[in-house]
């Protein structure tokens, strides 16, 4: 028997930055709430303030990381694990080598 009140987990959904700046803007002018909007277009609630948030900082209204500054961290962050990899690798090869030369 299935479990009472449990939904199956939404798919994650990716949006065009297009899309949110429209989300946020209609929520901008105040003709619907967040919540409504969230309800129109089949999104999460949390969704949308995140995006509402994202926009203030953006506009420099808010403190935190821009969103050009988001994709440079990811992007940081990915080549950094790319290069300690790439580290951990010679390592291991020069202690192979070294030991072969004995």
């Amino acid at each position: 028997m299935e479990s009472m009140g449990k939904k199956k987990p939404r798919p994650r959904r990716s949006f065009t930055p297009e899309f949110k700046a429209e989300i946020v803007e209609l929520c901008r002018r105040g003709d619907r709430s967040v919540g409504q909007v969230a309800k129109d277009f089949d999104l999460t609630e949390t969704a949308v303030r995140d995006w509402l948030r994202q926009a203030e900082v953006d506009a420099a209204k808010r403190d935190g990381l821009t969103s050009s500054e988001r994709e440079e961290l990811a992007q940081l962050r990915r080549e950094n694990r790319r290069l300690r990899e790439d580290v951990e690798i010679l390592k291991r090869a020069t202690a192979f080598f070294a030991k072969e030369t004995r």
